[in-house]
């Protein structure tokens, strides 16, 4: 693999992101695709084998959130990147529309029921940055559909202005209590999406993840990348980073996203996991009485 630095790609409030600046697209990082599949597995294998330090470690947990506009590959991103990881470490939630029973609570509480347990990986597919996100572009969601207090909806700026501010201060609590954050945006260009959806007309066996309301939603393409670059650059912290990744080229996506995964997980303090020979001769002594039971 080409030599890659995380940072190129992270934000952390140090500066701020133009969207329009952030590229969708970069060198290929594999020569072919027998040295791609080569690269994930090393990837996966390397994930794994931190998370098994995390969960014997069982101090930490980490939050791993993927946002991006339909098609941008969120699914198969989590599939591939994470396809070599213990099940038992790792915990995948998806959000969807908010339910009856979610709306009757804070735009907060579905997450933090699926928040990991300490020793895991707990991955949000989309998150609670839909509501700076979709309810931005479409601010009639919270005007006419989220039961919020009619004070609360009648200054919008007012209330992202909140949103923002509880977010910040849910990933700080978090951190601070052993969870660090980390988010990517899978950026994906207009035509490439364009391109995607596409194939899935065309394809009979994609027909499945077709929905005809991707293509209404193009129609308010600027303003996502709009509500994306506020959400970013108001929620970035260096606790609790954002990685803007080029998503054009689904392999590199992946290659990209799996060697973040890798050095956010590095930097988790897990010192006390370390081989220990003193306990190692210890067990040595209990092979007998195993063989003679």
């Amino acid at each position: 693999m080409k030599d890659f630095k995380p940072d190129r790609f992270r934000y952390d409030g140090t500066e701020k992101l133009s969207i329009d600046k952030a590229p969708t697209k970069v060198d290929d990082l594999y020569k072919d695709s027998d040295e791609y599949e080569d690269i994930l597995r090393q990837q996966a294998a390397e994930i794994d084998k931190l998370q098994d330090e995390l969960y014997a470690h069982n101090r930490f947990g980490l939050l791993v959130i993927f946002q991006a506009l339909d098609a941008a590959g969120k699914d198969g991103t989590i599939q591939h990147v994470f396809t070599g990881t213990n099940p038992v470490g790792v915990k995948v939630a998806s959000f969807k529309r908010p339910t009856d029973e979610e709306l009757d609570h804070d735009f907060l509480w579905r997450s933090w029921r699926e928040l990991p347990e300490r020793g895991k990986i707990g991955i949000f597919n989309r998150s609670y940055y839909e509501e700076t996100l979709v309810t931005k572009v479409h601010p009639e969601i919270l005007t006419q559909s989220q039961r919020l207090p009619k004070e609360s909806t009648e200054d919008l700026d007012k209330l992202f202005k909140h949103r923002f501010k509880a977010i910040r201060a849910m990933e700080k609590y978090l951190y601070q209590n052993g969870f660090p954050t980390v988010k990517f945006f899978l950026h994906v260009s207009k035509d490439e999406q364009a391109d995607r959806l596409i194939a899935r007309i065309q394809d009979l066996e994609k027909n499945w993840k077709f929905d005809e309301g991707d293509v209404k939603e193009r129609n308010f393409w600027k303003e996502y990348q709009q509500a994306y670059e506020d959400t970013i650059n108001k929620t970035a912290r260096k606790r609790a980073p954002w990685y803007v990744i080029p998503a054009d080229d689904k392999k590199n996506m992946r290659l990209l996203v799996g060697r973040v995964i890798i050095e956010e997980l590095k930097k988790i303090p897990m010192d006390n996991v370390k081989p220990d020979k003193e306990r190692f001769d210890e067990l040595q002594t209990l092979i007998d009485v195993i063989r003679k039971q």
